[in-house]
């Protein structure tokens, strides 16, 4: 039986997608998740809250058909991509 996933976890995935890809590349929040395992879609909120946590830090950007979103809020498909200025707070 394998370790739990933590956030810890998922804060180091979500990071290493963001600089894998580069400045101004985007992602889905669920490649993360199947990194961390087969059964990802459990792992969903978990991603959602690391990817809020790294938005709040300023190191991450989320978006919805282009707009900024608080990735735990916004409901349906969203992108992240590595943030590009100060953190700003969202709705």
């Amino acid at each position: 039986m394998g370790r739990a996933v933590g956030l810890s976890d998922a804060r180091a995935a979500l990071m290493a997608l963001a600089q894998e890809r580069g400045a101004g590349k985007s992602f889905c929040p669920s490649e993360a998740a199947r990194r961390l395992s087969a059964d990802w879609r459990p792992l969903m909120p978990l991603i959602r809250k690391a990817a809020a946590e790294l938005q709040s830090a300023g190191a991450l950007q989320a978006t919805q058909k282009g707009q900024p979103v608080h990735p735990e809020r916004a409901r349906g498909p969203i992108r992240l991509t590595l943030a590009s200025g100060p953190a700003r707070p969202l709705p």
